[in-house]
């Protein structure tokens, strides 16, 4: 059986292009901070892991995939205004 993957696809890897996969995570309720392992993160509701053994491995290749192309900080600096607005934090224009 083949389900579909719930993490949206990485369209490049550019600093535009983890800055739109970052907010479509968010948009899918599935943003988690980058430097957190996927495997560690736990739904709040059910106390329950919210990836998969599959989606990690998925995760962690486009989290490595972005670190070598655009470089940690990067990566970084492109979750954060996604990760803050997520948070209900308003930054400043």
């Amino acid at each position: 059986m083949h389900t579909q993957s719930r993490i949206p696809k990485l369209h490049d890897t550019t600093f535009d292009g983890a800055l739109l996969w970052f907010s479509e995570m968010q948009c899918s309720r599935l943003l988690f901070h980058p430097e957190d392992d996927p495997a560690d993160i736990i739904n709040n509701s059910d106390s329950k892991r919210t990836f998969s053994d599959v989606e990690v491995i998925e995760l962690r290749f486009l989290l490595n995939e972005l670190e070598e192309n655009i470089g940690h900080e990067k990566v970084i600096e492109a979750a954060y205004p996604i990760f803050m607005t997520a948070c209900g934090q308003q930054l400043d224009a």
